[in-house]
C-alpha cells in the first residue's frame, strides 16, 4: 500500500472512543499498603482537631511568648560568711560615724582622747641647757646685774625687763602692787620674775626674748629664777648681764 494513501485514509476515519489497555509487567512489585496508612493518619489528625475547643477570643495580631533563649537568673543564697562581712561593714560605718559626730560636738570625750593619743606624734622637748639665754635687761641699760650662789639673777634699776628665752606666759599674780610672772619655756623648764611694776603681756601669750614683757620703776629689786621642774637651777654664770650655762 502506498504510504501517502494510507495516511490520507487514516485521517478520514472517524474516531469516537479509544480504549487503552495496560498490561501488567511480570516483574512489577506488589503494591504496598501506603495509601491505606496515609488515609488512617489523616483521619486521626482530623479527629483530634475536631476535639479542640473553639477559639472564642479575638486574635489581636500577635502572640506573647516567653523568650526561651534568655538566660535564667537564679537568686543566689547568701551564706553565713557573707552575712558576717555585711554585719562587720555596717558596724565599722556606725563606729566611724559615731567618732565623727563626737569629734564635732563633744571633742573632750574619752574615746577622742584615746584616739588622739594613738595618732599624736610625740616630739621630744629640748633640755633646759639647750636653750640660749639672753639678758633680762636691755643691751643699752647700765643696770648692775648679779647672780646669787643659789642661781637667782637680781638687779634694781629703772627700765624694761626681758625674758631669758622664748616662752609663754603661764601665770601672772599681783602682791603689794608688784607683779610676779611665771614663763613656761617647756613643760619642765620655766622662769619666775618678781618685783615688776607693770606687765605688758597676758596669760597664755607667747613672748620673745628680744621683746620686753614687763617694766620696773627702779624702786624695787627685780629677781629672776630658773627651774627644771621644781628644782632651782644654779648651773650658769653671768657674762656681763647675759647668763651662760656652765659647760
Amino acid at each position: 500500500m502506498d504510504q501517502s494513501l494510507e495516511y490520507a485514509q487514516m485521517l478520514e476515519i472517524p474516531v469516537s472512543t479509544v480504549n487503552v489497555v495496560k498490561k501488567k509487567s511480570l516483574f512489577s512489585r506488589k503494591a504496598k499498603p501506603a495509601d491505606d496508612l496515609k488515609d488512617k493518619v489523616v483521619d486521626s489528625v482530623n479527629e483530634r482537631l475536631g476535639e479542640l475547643p473553639e477559639q472564642t477570643e479575638e486574635f489581636n495580631g500577635y502572640v506573647e511568648t516567653e523568650d526561651l533563649t534568655a538566660p535564667v537568673k537564679q537568686k543566689k543564697k547568701m551564706g553565713i560568711a557573707g552575712k558576717i562581712i555585711i554585719a562587720e561593714t555596717a558596724a565599722a560605718c556606725l563606729l566611724a560615724a559615731g567618732i565623727f559626730l563626737t569629734n564635732v560636738f563633744v571633742p573632750n570625750t574619752a574615746i577622742n582622747t584615746f584616739m588622739g593619743g594613738l595618732t599624736a606624734v610625740k616630739v621630744k622637748e629640748a633640755a633646759y641647757n639647750q636653750f640660749k639665754l639672753t639678758s633680762v635687761v636691755s643691751e643699752l641699760s647700765d643696770a648692775t646685774v648679779a647672780v646669787t650662789a643659789e642661781g637667782v639673777i637680781h638687779f634694781t634699776h629703772k627700765g624694761a625687763v626681758y625674758p631669758v628665752c622664748d616662752g609663754e606666759i603661764a601665770s601672772i599674780t599681783k602682791t603689794d602692787d608688784l607683779y610676779t610672772v611665771k614663763i613656761a619655756h617647756t613643760s619642765k623648764f620655766s622662769s619666775v620674775i618678781t618685783g615688776l611694776d607693770t606687765v605688758y603681756a597676758t596669760e597664755g601669750e607667747k613672748i620673745k626674748s628680744n621683746l620686753p614683757f614687763g617694766y620696773s620703776n627702779g624702786e624695787n629689786e627685780v629677781r629672776v629664777s630658773m627651774y627644771d621642774g621644781s628644782t632651782l637651777l644654779n648651773c650658769y654664770t653671768l657674762s656681763g648681764a647675759v647668763p651662760v650655762w656652765n659647760s
